[in-house]
């Protein structure tokens, strides 16, 4: 007598697609921004004219580039908390340096990207070498850069940012219809396509691999501390570079980078990449970015308090953390 394996029970096209966008994932933050936009569709037809479209994309450009450099750090297994502070810390001193002249903004800018890379080196190090936990280390490197500019600049940043230093992050290339194609959208977009490619490439997969299960990939031939600490190097440069966006468009104020460390790993964690690591695309981190920009705009556009953006923050961390216990209890089953 023999046996066959059990049919694989039909679904309708329907309910497998309704599954995939509200189960949970990457699929579901596309859901999510569609219906976001809707609604600010709804509320101001105006948003969708091109210029308000492009004037919205200059405005998420950092975030999304924070999103990419959080996003290596999570799928890896790690959080870094102080991007925020480095933020702050890089336009601070950069407005500073150069104190409004040309002639310094180009090796302020090389100061600030081996700035980025000693902040990401020590944090990855601390975090690979001395095994403090990235929560830990990187929340006590978000206090020594926030205590650090509080004390020299004594609660109010000096100085000035040149013309050339704000100019990718507040002009663009003027076109017809567009009006203005901004450099931070290019920036942003190159950042996204690189990181995508990145991730197919043999270092990207070993990210995933340690996030995924770190003892296995030791045991596979894979230098965990090694990529840990150069995707907590690559954060911090990332990070400098939204603070080269923010400082362009923002320009200087004492709350420069306040909070983004939180705002990016909402960002992250809505585009369905699970905290602990090993699962999540750029791509999804890049639409959890421009979900998160277009809530905060729908609550302009409804006139709510600015103070209601943490509680939300909060809930989607929540969610997440739940969600990614779910997901880890669960055995994966690689799809057909």
């Amino acid at each position: 007598m023999t046996t066959t394996a059990p049919e694989k029970k039909a679904t309708r096209p329907g309910v497998a697609v309704a599954a995939r966008l509200f189960g949970g994932g990457s699929a579901t933050v596309f859901a999510l921004l569609v219906l976001v936009f809707v609604a600010i569709l709804f509320l101001n037809p105006s948003f969708f004219e091109p210029p308000s479209l492009m004037a919205f994309a200059k405005k998420a450009a950092p975030l999304v580039v924070l999103a990419v450099g959080q996003y290596l750090v999570i799928v890896c297994g790690e959080l870094d908390l102080s991007v925020g502070s480095l933020v702050g810390a890089q336009v601070v001193i950069a407005a500073a340096v150069i104190d409004g002249q040309e002639s310094r903004t180009v090796p302020v800018l090389l100061l600030m990207l081996a700035f980025g890379v000693l902040v990401g080196l020590v944090n990855g190090l601390v975090v690979t070498v001395l095994k403090v936990h990235s929560l830990i280390a990187t929340l006590g490197m978000m206090l020594v850069l926030y205590g650090a500019i509080r004390l020299w600049t004594g609660g109010a940043p000096t100085g000035a940012l040149s013309e050339g230093f704000r100019q990718v992050g507040r002009e663009g290339i003027d076109m017809p219809v567009l009006r203005q194609l901004p450099w931070a959208l290019l920036v942003a977009a190159a950042v996204v396509v690189v990181a995508v490619v990145f991730m197919r490439k043999p270092f990207g997969r070993t990210l995933v691999a340690a996030g995924d299960n770190e003892k296995a990939a030791a045991f596979a031939g894979v230098r965990v501390w090694w990529v840990r600490t150069i995707a907590f190097v690559l954060s911090s440069v990332l990070a400098t570079l939204a603070g080269v966006l923010i400082g362009g468009y923002a320009g200087v104020t004492a709350q420069v980078g306040e909070g983004l460390e939180f705002t990016a790993i909402t960002a992250v964690v809505l585009g369905g990449v699970v905290l602990g690591g090993g699962r999540g695309t750029v791509l999804a981190a890049m639409a959890g970015a421009l979900t998160v920009e277009a809530l905060f705009t729908l609550f302009n556009q409804l006139s709510l308090p600015s103070t209601i953006r943490p509680t939300v923050q909060g809930l989607i961390i929540v969610a997440a953390v739940a969600w990614a216990a779910r997901e880890r209890r669960r055995p994966f089953l690689p799809q057909s």
